[in-house]
This record gives structure tokens, sequence and C-alpha cells, in this order.
């Protein structure tokens, strides 16, 4: 099937031959005739699925029609971060290209006059997240009887951070006759009710088992000592062992062991950046440009980056610590492998992560073989090289340096039987598109 099978207008059609792409995804193909239909539409996929331009080529299509008035959008997508707010906003830049359309951005993090003054003058689409959105209406900045579609983009997400009351109340002050396009990666009870109360006979498209990760990522567990210290060194011998390593990015559960990793990986002559909830906006858009540009070998992150984040190919996952909530997994190592590309995860394991681990495995139905690291590998890595050793290795070099042995073979092993502990905590972030095709075309 090809774009032009799906109903979309001349000019939506000329956008996206104009970057070369014919072909569009399962979720897209789906999607995309029941919203030209004005249809209400619950979309299930997995993360990299393209469900971004499953939504954004419909809604370009039917705003070729009218136009907005002040201080009254014609649609609103609505987003769980800053991070994938600004995505979707791209996208529109894009594929928009061929048409008049104000695009108003609304997050937090930066000022909020000049968003105002963008509504002020009309805006045919509000991206938003769901807090600066009802800050603009509180003060009587937006008026928002005048939607005709709403999308609600990573809703799962949505409930883990805590939007869900928000979501309920901007749904009940939108037109009741609005078309509403519903899109998830899962679909815990909570979601299922929101579905049930807010969509009208939908539409419901799934494209691939849910909660399900993609097979073109090879996925690994490696054991782990428990003391933090040993635990960063098995984490630095790991990513040595990777002589095919282009990038890539490494998850913690908390964000006060995000700057950890940052100092420790510095110190050993890493190129790295940091990623968490409590940064700046200006400081996440500097090192998120800095990772795409290459500038950032190594990403640390927090659970903030786990959803949408979108960087072209990135080769590697790490997650120091295994993530608590089993679905988060998922979305993790979905930044890699994505739009049928090989990536590699690796999840570190210690003895007390056990029980999170059996949570994943019974998720995901696959069992995971573990990576064994050679144990010369492991006491290098406890001794701070240079930088330029570090970026040898990670230009995928296999000569051994003077100092350093060449990188082990790995031993893969099967996985060991553990025992459930005792639940940690775990930072409760905010979360966050290559190659062939454009990333809102193959993301999420």
């Amino acid at each position: 099937m090809s774009f032009a099978e799906l109903g979309l207008s001349p000019k939506v059609l000329e956008a996206v031959t104009a970057a070369g792409y014919t072909t569009p995804t399962a979720i897209q193909a789906q999607a995309i005739p029941h919203a030209l239909k004005r249809k209400d539409v619950l979309g299930l996929a997995q993360t990299g699925s393209g469900k971004t331009a499953a939504f954004v080529l419909p809604m370009l299509s039917m705003l070729e029609s009218g136009r907005a008035r002040a201080r009254m959008p014609r649609t609103l997508i609505l987003e769980p971060t800053r991070e994938l707010a600004a995505q979707v906003e791209e996208s529109f830049a894009t594929l928009g290209k061929n048409h008049k359309l104000t695009v108003a951005l609304l997050i937090g993090g930066v000022a909020f006059d000049p968003q105002a003054a963008k509504i002020d003058r009309g805006a045919d689409v509000v991206i938003a997240t769901p807090g600066r959105l009802l800050d603009h209406f509180e003060r009587g900045r937006l008026l928002m009887n005048g939607i005709e579609m709403l999308v609600i983009d990573e809703a799962d997400r949505m409930l883990d951070m805590g939007f869900i009351p928000d979501i309920e109340r901007i749904c009940k002050l939108l037109p009741f006759t609005r078309q509403t396009l519903f899109f998830s990666a899962t679909m815990p009870p909570e979601i299922q009710r929101l579905t049930a109360q807010f969509l009208h006979n939908p539409e419901k498209v799934e494209t691939a088992t849910r909660s399900s990760t993609a097979e073109s990522i090879e996925q690994n567990l490696v054991k782990a000592p428990h003391e933090a210290a040993a635990k960063r060194d098995t984490l630095r011998a790991l990513i040595r062992s990777q002589d095919n390593i282009k990038n890539g990015i490494v998850f913690a559960n908390r964000k006060t062991t995000v700057a950890l990793l940052e100092k420790s990986l510095k110190r050993h002559g890493f190129n790295v950046g940091a990623l968490h909830g409590d940064m700046d906006q200006s400081a996440r858009t500097k090192t998120l440009a800095g990772f795409r540009s290459n500038e950032i070998t190594i990403l640390i992150a927090s659970d903030v980056a786990a959803r949408g984040l979108d960087i072209p190919d990135v080769s590697h996952v790490f997650n120091f610590d295994v993530p608590i909530h089993s679905e988060d997994y998922v979305h993790r190592i979905g930044r890699t492998g994505r739009a049928g590309r090989v990536g590699h995860a690796f999840t570190l394991v210690t003895k007390e992560e056990s029980k999170y681990i059996n949570a994943i495995l019974a998720l995901i139905k696959k069992d995971l073989p573990y990576f064994e690291i050679a144990g010369a590998a492991l006491a290098e890595a406890a001794t701070p090289v240079a930088k330029s050793s570090v970026r040898k290795s990670l230009a995928g070099t296999k000569r051994p340096g003077p100092n350093r042995p060449a990188p082990p073979v790995a031993d893969i092993s099967p996985p060991q039987p553990a025992k459930p502990v005792a639940e940690e905590s775990q930072e409760a972030s905010h979360g966050f598109h290559s190659g062939n095709m454009p990333a809102f075309l193959t993301r999420r």
C-alpha cells in the first residue's frame, strides 16, 4: 500500500512524496483512513511504529478547509513531555510545508508570553503538555470550544506521570462533537476507563502485540555486583566490550544515579552527557542536540528519556538499573533498533533486582541470555584511561592499544534463577525520532 491509497489530500501527498516516502507503516495504513472519515480512533502499537504521522497526516488534510480564530485553536495534541511535543511540532514543519498553518507549542520551561501571543493571533494546531495548556486556559488566554480534533498521544505515559486527572478535565472542556484520536503502547485498566469515557464508537487498530519488543533488538542480561562502585566498573567494561558501538543511552532509575554515572564516565574518559527531570528546558535541548549531532557519544538518562526520545540510529541501550515497572523496559530499549535497524540492549542485573527482571521476562514473553564480560576487561574498567583510548574503543577499532587488551569475546550462558527481594524506589520523571525514513514516520 502507498500513501496515495489512504485518501490524503494532494498537498499532503506532495509533502510526503517530496521527502521520497511512499510506503506507510502498519499503524499509519490502518489509522489514517478512519481518521479521514472523522471517526474516533484507538491506536495501539509498540514504540517506533510511526504513530505521529498517523495523526499528523489526516489532521493536515482536515485543516485545509476553514481557519482559526483568535484564542480558539481548531485542533489539540496532548503530549506527556516537552520533548515529545517539540518533536511533533517538527513533523508539522516538514509534512505541513505546503500548508499555511499556525502551530502553537505550549510547554513548560520556556516563556509564557510568546506562547500566548501566538494563540492570540489564531492557532490552527496547539501541541501542548497538559499542565501548560491548563495554565493558559485558567489565565483566560485560551478558549477550547472550537476544537474539532483532539489527539491524546502516549496515553499510558500520561498515566505513569499522573496526568489523567488533567486529561479528564481537558476533555470535559472540549466540544462533545469533537473527533478524538487516542494512542497508547499499552492498555492498563485506567486507560481502558478513559477510552470508554471519552471515545465514541472508536475504530480500534492494533499493529503489534502490546508490550512486545522489536525483533531487531538483540537483548542480553549482564550479572552485576550490588556495590555501587563495582557496578559502575561493570558498566564501563560492558561499554568497552562492544566494538560495534556508535552511540548509546544509559538508563538509571534515579537522577542521583544519573549524576554519579556522568561524573564517573567522564573521569574514565568517556564522552558523555546527562538528561533527567530536574534539568531546565534549555539544558535538555542542548544535551539532546549534542547527542543527535554525535558531539556526545553516551547519553545518561533517567526515564525522562524512555518515551519518545528520537535519536537517529542509536546503536546501544544500557540499563544500569533494572526498571521497577516492567513496561518501562520496553520503552527504554525501544530507543534502539528503530525502523528495522539492528539494535543492542544490555541490562545490568544484581541479585536484588531479580524480582524486576522476572516481571520483565513475563511481560515480553522471552528468555534473555546472559552476556559474560572477560575478567581482564573488568580489571581495566576500574582504572581511569586516556580519552583517546576510549574514543578508539567507541569508534569500533579492534586493534588493542598499549595499555589495554583487545575487546573480550562475548560468552553467552543461560539465565540463572534468582530470588525475589524488596522493592527499591524509582524516580518518577517525565517521558520523551531516522535513516531512510523521517523519524516522525517511523517512531513510536
